[in-house]
């Protein structure tokens, strides 16, 4: 599942993932995340953490406070020192900073999600 508020990264993040055998659910905003996560229970969650609303990490310890399990990795242009740590403190499993370059998404959805990554 890819919880992502821009159009642009949706897509690209979609496409990229399905093109190599996933299923992708998307959602558009921090709500609509943490509702389809507990809906769903995906395999792995790419979380935006600036998202209009609640930020990423804070739909993040949501998820996790009903999930423990559920592997999240971070997306995010914040990228300064520190902000790994931050994420990961928040519950985040991986961390993915923005822009990444696709192998970098592809290869953290493989291994947080325990799959096979799929070639095309």
């Amino acid at each position: 599942m890819v919880v992502e508020d821009d159009p642009r990264l949706q897509v690209i993040a979609r496409k990229v993932l399905e093109r190599r055998g996933y299923i992708v659910l998307m959602a558009s905003d921090d709500e609509q995340g943490v509702s389809m996560a507990a809906a769903h229970l995906p395999a792995v969650i790419l979380m935006d953490v600036s998202l209009p609303g609640m930020d990423g990490l804070e739909a993040t310890r949501r998820i996790k406070a009903a999930n423990p399990s559920q592997p999240i990795v971070a997306c995010t242009a914040h990228a300064m020192t520190g902000d790994r740590e931050r994420v990961l403190a928040a519950g985040c499993d991986g961390f993915l900073s923005k822009p990444y370059a696709l192998p970098d998404l592809v290869g953290a959805v493989s291994r947080f999600a325990g799959l096979p990554a799929f070639e095309e």
